[in-house]
């Protein structure tokens, strides 16, 4: 620093001044330039460390996933809060833990050891966690996940919502018999789609009817199983909204081998615009998309504000915030 205050003949101050962006010291930008064109040319680097001990802020985030940063599906979780963060001058610590929850902990107290400022909790997918308890020693805010008793702040995309929006589309488009293939398992988004395709039924007027509606596993096999025994039937429905596009892909193979054709015989919507599925199936799906680049911003934002406020002594009392998000509509070739 001393250097760079010698070939802009300012002093040593005013060097701290400009490189840590003081805006009250009130250097004149004439100054400023020859400060930052003296240390570009010296090659200088901030001691990011130092500069943390003395502002009590590391300007770093823990970001601790199950699988999210291993996978192309939800990639942009990751992208959304690293963009954000960036945006900020936030270095992003990233720790996959292959859902492990022993390494859960260890990944949390070693971003502790680390003196990041603040720690962003997410799952691949919506669900109930139970995060570990030294979480709690910094800002935290969960990402795509929530714990019971809401005492964290979270972000998740609307599953009601976008179970009614992706009926309400089909019933636009015509349709009054409408099955829905569903995950067997009752996480949030099963509970959440199931309540928003019932929902818009009944809007619509017309009476739900168990029988189009059926559950399997999430996966391509699933959604081929379980459109043909729907449409392997005289009584066949005209749409079907598939619980995410793995199943609508299974859904796909079996309308093609009974000869339906998409969207003519049948129209199909889909759940989470799931990269090289959605849009690369013939007719491209249509489906609603999950806010993943969305939540991952979110959660940085709303990070940096609690970590601001405890870095100013203004930390309120008020219930954590429970964010919804909502889920866009992708329009393509299916419905």
């Amino acid at each position: 620093m001393q250097d760079v205050a010698d070939l802009a003949g300012v002093s040593r101050t005013t060097v701290s001044f400009v490189l840590n962006k003081v805006e009250s010291a009130n250097i004149p930008t004439d100054t400023q330039d020859r400060v930052l064109a003296a240390a570009k040319e010296l090659n200088y680097r901030r001691n990011a460390l130092a500069s943390g001990l003395r502002s009590q802020k590391t300007h770093t985030i823990g970001f601790v996933s199950d699988v999210i940063a291993s996978t192309p599906f939800a990639g942009r979780i990751v992208q959304g809060a690293q963009e954000r963060a960036w945006e900020e001058n936030y270095l992003l610590l990233l720790v996959n833990t292959g859902n492990n929850q022993a390494m859960k902990k260890t990944a949390v107290e070693t971003l502790l050891d680390r003196q990041v400022d603040g720690i962003i909790y997410a799952t691949m997918y919506h669900r109930e966690v139970h995060p570990p308890a030294s979480i709690r020693e910094v800002p935290t805010v969960l990402l795509d996940c929530f714990v019971a008793d809401h005492s964290l702040p979270s972000v998740v995309p609307d599953e009601i919502r976008g179970g009614y929006e992706a009926t309400s589309y089909l019933i636009q488009q015509g349709h009054r018999k409408i099955a829905f293939i569903c995950d067997a398992v009752e996480v949030p988004a099963h509970v959440g789609r199931l309540a928003g395709y019932k929902k818009a039924l009944t809007e619509a007027e017309i009476p739900f009817d168990a029988n189009l509606v059926a559950f399997d596993e999430t996966t391509q096999q699933g959604g081929r199983d379980l459109a043909k025994k729907l449409f392997n039937r005289a009584d066949r429905p005209t749409a079907l909204f598939c619980y995410n596009d793995r199943m609508a892909m299974g859904a796909y193979d079996a309308l093609n081998a009974l000869n339906l054709s998409i969207p003519d015989d049948v129209a199909v919507i889909g759940f989470d615009d799931q990269d090289l599925i959605a849009a690369d199936l013939d007719p491209g799906l249509t489906t609603m998309a999950l806010p993943h680049y969305e939540m991952g911003s979110w959660a940085v934002n709303h990070l940096l504000e609690l970590i601001n406020r405890r870095h100013n002594g203004t930390e309120q009392a008020s219930k954590p915030k429970q964010q919804i998000l909502e889920c866009p509509l992708i329009k393509r070739g299916s419905a």
